[in-house]
C-alpha cells in the first residue's frame, strides 16, 4: 500500500465500519402504493440503491429484513452496481462488442449480496444462476434468493468444474472468488487469526483454477466480474496479469469513477491495468478488489434452452414459492405477531379469515405462509430461517418507513 496509505488503513481500526444497506427496488414499487426511503440514510454514491446508515440498528429484529425488502451489504461490495450500469450503458449506446446479458452467473454466490445485487441489475428476462459449491452456504444463498423475490433466478450447489462440464455458457459471470480475508480485518477479528502466508498461497492457485472454469463457460464478447475482499497483489493484480497471459482474448475493461470515491488503482510495480481497490480509511467501506474483463471475440452464442437445468447440474429448491399459489388470503401482523410468526409460533386470526393457507404480511409486505385450522393457525416457515432469540422488543425500531 505504501507507507501513507498503510497509516490511513491502520487508523481505520479506531473507527466504526460503516453499516450499510441496499434496497429491493421490485418490493418497493409505486405501483404497491408501498413506496419505502431509508430513515436517516446517506446514499452510496456507486450504487443506485445503498444507503449508509448512521448508526447499526438490530437487523434480526426487523420484519422488512425477513420480507426482503432490503439487504445488509457492506458498502464497498455493491461497487458491481456501478459496474453493471457502465455495461448497460454500453450496451444501449451500441459501444464496439457490448453486449445485453442473456444469462448470467454468480459461480461463488453465498451468503448471496453480489447475488441479489445481480438480479436486481440484470434485465427481467435475463436468467440468473447463482452457485455456491459448499451445501449449508447454498441453502443459506437459497433464503435470501427466495426472500429477494426475483423470477428468472436460480440456486445451484456445485463445483465451478460441473458447470464447465455442463456446457452451459454465460453472457456474464461473477467470480467473487474465495480468498485470505484480508479486506475484512477491521470488521471481523476472527479473519487476522485465520489468516496465514500458505492460506495465500493456496488461494490464489484456487483463484486461478476457478477463473479457468468460468472462462471455459463465456460466450465470446462475454465480460467476467472477478473481485476477492483481500488487499495482496498475490490473489489481486497477480492473477489479473495470469488471467491475461494465459488466455489471448482477454481484454481489462475500464470503469469510470469519481476522484471523492477515493478508490485505490493497481499496485503491482509495472501492472497498470485498470484494477479498483477499496481499503478502509481511505475508501468508506471494507477492502474489496475487482476487475472488469471482457472475452473477445464475435462467435455467435450457441443455442440452448435456459428454462431447463442440465441434469448433471444439482438444483437448490424449497417449496415456498410454489405454496404461496395456494393462498386464499392475506393477514396484516402486527409487531409482535411478525415476530413471533418470525420464531416459528403458532398464531390466531380473526373468525372471519378463511381456512387454508395464508400469507402474512408486515406492513403490508409478505413474510411468508400460515396454515389456518380455525382454533389457531400453523407455522410454515422454515425451521431452518426462524429466528432464536426469545428476545422481542415492545417497540418497532423502523428502520425504512412509507413515503
Amino acid at each position: 500500500m505504501g507507507e501513507d496509505r498503510f497509516e490511513r488503513y491502520l487508523q481505520s481500526f479506531e473507527e466504526e465500519p460503516p453499516v450499510s444497506i441496499r434496497l429491493n427496488t421490485q418490493k418497493m414499487a409505486e405501483d404497491k402504493g408501498l413506496r419505502l426511503e431509508v430513515i436517516h440514510g446517506e446514499p452510496v454514491p456507486w450504487c443506485r440503491n445503498g444507503y449508509y446508515l448512521q448508526q447499526r440498528p438490530s437487523f434480526t429484529m426487523d420484519p422488512l429484513l425477513h420480507a426482503g425488502c432490503y439487504y445488509v451489504q457492506e458498502a464497498a461490495s455493491m461497487f458491481l452496481d456501478e459496474v453493471l450500469r457502465q455495461l448497460h450503458n454500453a450496451y444501449v449506446s451500441h459501444q464496439p462488442s457490448a453486449i445485453r446479458p442473456l444469462n448470467a452467473l454468480d459461480l461463488c454466490a453465498a451468503p448471496g449480496g453480489k447475488s441479489t445485487l445481480l438480479r436486481s441489475a440484470l434485465p427481467a428476462d435475463c436468467m440468473l444462476y447463482s452457485n455456491e459449491p459448499v451445501r449449508n452456504r447454498a441453502n443459506i444463498l437459497l433464503e435470501n434468493v427466495t426472500k429477494w423475490g426475483y423470477k428468472n433466478h436460480i440456486v445451484t450447489n456445485n463445483y465451478p468444474k460441473d458447470y464447465r462440464k455442463s456446457k452451459l455458457m454465460f453472457d456474464l459471470i461473477l467470480c467473487d472468488v474465495p480468498c485470505s480475508g484480508e479486506g475484512m480485518f477491521r470488521k471481523d477479528e476472527a479473519t487476522i487469526h485465520e489468516w496465514s502466508e500458505q492460506n495465500v498461497e493456496k488461494c490464489w492457485q484456487l483463484q486461478r483454477e476457478i477463473v479457468s472454469d468460468a472462462w471455459a463457460c463465456l460466450n465470446e464478447g462475454g465480460v467476467l466480474i472477478y473481485s476477492t475482499c483481500t488487499f495482496n497483489t498475490k490473489e489481486n493484480e497477480e492473477n489479473i496479469r495470469w488471467i491475461l497471459e494465459e488466455f489471448d482474448d482477454a481484454e481489462v475493461l475500464k470503469v469510470e469513477t469519481k476522484p471523492e470515491w477515493n478508490i485505490t488503482g493497481s499496485l503491482l510495480e509495472g501492472f497498470d491495468e485498470p484494477v479498483y481497490r477499496f481499503i478502509p480509511g481511505i475508501s468508506r467501506g471494507e477492502g474489496l478488489f475487482m476487475c472488469v474483463i471482457r472475452k473477445n471475440g464475435i462467435t455467435a452464442r450457441p443455442q440452448r434452452d435456459y428454462g431447463s437445468l442440465p441434469t448433471t447440474l444439482r438444483l437448490v429448491a424449497n417449496d415456498i414459492t410454489a405454496r404461496q399459489d395456494e393462498a386464499v388470503t392475506s393477514v396484516d401482523l402486527s409487531y409482535q405477531e411478525a415476530m413471533k410468526f418470525l420464531r416459528g409460533e403458532t398464531l390466531t386470526f380473526p373468525p372471519d379469515t378463511p381456512r387454508g393457507i395464508v400469507e402474512v404480511c408486515f406492513d403490508g409486505h409478505p413474510l411468508g405462509l400460515m396454515k389456518n385450522i380455525g382454533n389457531r393457525a400453523n407455522n410454515l416457515y422454515p425451521k431452518e430461517w426462524r429466528i432464536r432469540t426469545t428476545y422481542i422488543p415492545n417497540e418497532y425500531e423502523a428502520i425504512l418507513r412509507h413515503t
